[in-house]
């Protein structure tokens, strides 16, 4: 019976571990995310104090070419919007993988319960 014990509570740390893993990988996502929201955050302010007739360039590879105002603004704004969508996405993975990490420590919990119990009914008995 011991084995057996041992062998779900094996498996349970390493699902446990997985989820923990895929945990940390969304994390770092979202933070990068946030930067870079914070980023285009600055440049949209920074296109927000330019008045209509100044020159905006895009560097493309080593060039920089010139590019309309309005639509460097159109720009930002739309990489903002993407960003902020995959923040959400990645705030809802995280929940989710939050639940299931709470999940998996209760169930390791009740697990090494009975393994310490199974253990302490091995040693009387011997």
């Amino acid at each position: 019976m011991a084995e057996g014990l041992q062998k779900r509570l094996q498996s349970e740390v390493e699902r446990y571990q997985a989820v923990q893993k895929d945990m940390q990988k969304y994390v770092m996502g979202k933070q990068k995310l946030d930067a870079q929201l914070n980023e285009n955050t600055l440049v949209k302010e920074e296109l927000d104090y330019l008045e209509k007739e100044s020159c905006v360039y895009k560097m493309i590879g080593p060039v920089l070419v010139k590019q309309d105002l309005e639509e460097a603004k159109q720009n930002v704004q739309k990489r903002m919007d993407y960003i902020s969508g995959e923040l959400k996405r990645h705030e809802s993975t995280i929940k989710d993988l939050e639940k299931k990490q709470e999940s998996h420590r209760e169930t390791l919990s009740k697990l090494q319960h009975q393994f310490q119990q199974a253990q302490v009914k091995a040693a009387v008995r011997a």
